[in-house]
């Protein structure tokens, strides 16, 4: 049965399930993209090339109220189904409930574990080994929602970034995940199994006190945070009193004779650097507010040091 469908998204990836969607016989109501910051968003150019229903709205409520105004303009789509692809907005239960077959939300972690707008880069940085993606039903808590689909067997190797797991493993297997929910919906097959609260993890959002460098805690660990933090925000330490980012982590064998944070030189393109146990490898940095370079191009020599 095709379904009438709200798509709530953006980026590639929201591009990628209306295609899918679409292709599968299904109707686009309405496609709700974020307003653009910087260059058009990729949803947002494929629903206005097919003519279908653009809403750039960059939030729902007001106060913690629903704005009454987009509540009906929803409601005006006669939507079937919400489909909410990598949603960062906060939608009100007058639209997450108001369709007849309710919403369905992709998450990229093994739901209850990693709830929360980071799950992607905390999976890194805290050392799980396994990773997958979740297709639930929102409710009023944070990712806490029936779970409809769940596919895991995602390894998660010592060299991945938040930015390789995701794009290389998690978002085509997101997007197989939403389309299975999608037609479980409209065959009437679709069970909701609720998360077990027991084994529930919640952390918050990745912000530059969390990114920030600490060069006492072990080489180990800091691999995590700056493979975590890539690409965004860029895990940091202080050079000269700016931010300089450090992205393209590898964790090389071996402790230096040099304190932690010592620059020790280049290695194989990339910026070697002292920590605790081992040595940790960049091979991008990015400067206070300019452009990411090659290590080999930061100006950055032997014998200097990181705070």
């Amino acid at each position: 049965m095709a379904l009438r469908i709200a798509l709530f998204g953006q980026a590639a990836f929201g591009r990628d399930v209306l295609v899918r969607l679409l292709d599968a016989g299904h109707h686009g109501v309405g496609v709700y993209v974020p307003p653009d910051e910087g260059r058009p968003d990729p949803l947002a150019s494929e629903a206005a090339a097919r003519g279908l229903a653009l809403f750039r709205h960059r939030r729902f409520r007001r106060a913690g109220a629903a704005l009454p105004e987009l509540v009906a303009e929803h409601r005006a789509l006669g939507a079937e189904l919400n489909v909410l692809a990598f949603v960062t907005t906060i939608l009100p239960p007058e639209i997450v409930d108001a369709p007849v077959h309710g919403s369905l939300c992709f998450h990229p972690s093994l739901l209850p574990r990693f709830r929360g707008g980071s799950a992607l880069a905390w999976q890194i940085i805290l050392g799980e080994r396994e990773s997958g993606v979740t297709v639930f039903r929102p409710d009023a808590g944070v990712d806490t929602g029936p779970i409809v689909v769940q596919k895991r067997g995602v390894e998660i190797r010592d060299t991945d970034t938040a930015g390789s797991l995701y794009f290389e493993r998690l978002y085509p297997l997101g997007i197989e995940a939403i389309v299975e929910a999608v037609e479980a919906v409209a065959a009437g097959t679709a069970r909701g199994v609720p998360q077990d609260d027991s084994r529930a993890t919640a952390q918050g959002l990745l912000t530059d006190a969390v990114a920030r460098i600490d060069w006492t805690r072990d080489a180990f660990e800091l691999d995590r945070l700056i493979r975590g933090c890539d690409p965004q925000p860029g895990a940091f330490a202080l050079w000269r009193g700016e931010p300089l980012r450090l992205f393209d982590g590898r964790l090389l064998p071996g402790a230096a004779d040099a304190p932690a944070g010592s620059v020790l030189g280049l290695e194989a393109g990339r910026l070697v650097l002292a920590a605790r146990g081992a040595r940790l490898a960049v091979g991008r940095l990015r400067l206070g507010g300019g452009k990411k370079l090659a290590a080999a191009e930061s100006g950055l020599e032997a014998g200097q040091f990181l705070e």
